[in-house]
């Protein structure tokens, strides 16, 4: 990024706080992405919280700290924006940890 993407993408993030700005254009289903709005995470509930965790059981995944994996960030970022859960399965690894920081981050009062 130039410095003048930089600023706007600063910018979009302030006034956008659950903006997640990929690191280069993300195609999926013949779409291209530069970001994603998380902001809906702020509108579910504990609810959605327990469907992630029967998510990854019936997925076969035992984790002590559900909400750090990546299949769980995966379906709370699906119930967040309305995306595939194949949708964040597919981002490049710099920009999944990206949503999986910006998802841990909410969760932990952080952001």
């Amino acid at each position: 990024m130039d410095e003048k993407t930089t600023t706007q993408a600063q910018e979009l993030q302030a006034e956008n706080p659950g903006l997640v700005t990929f690191s280069k254009p993300y195609r999926f289903e013949g779409q291209t992405y530069t970001g994603i709005d998380l902001s809906g995470i702020g509108d579910m509930t504990a609810q959605d919280m327990v469907d992630a965790e029967k998510f990854l059981t019936r997925s076969g995944i035992i984790s002590p700290i559900p909400e750090m994996t990546v299949e769980y960030i995966c379906f709370i970022a699906n119930r967040a924006t309305g995306l595939p859960v194949e949708f964040f399965k597919g981002l490049p690894t710099k920009d999944a940890v990206k949503v999986k920081n910006k998802v841990t981050s909410f969760f932990y009062g952080e952001g």
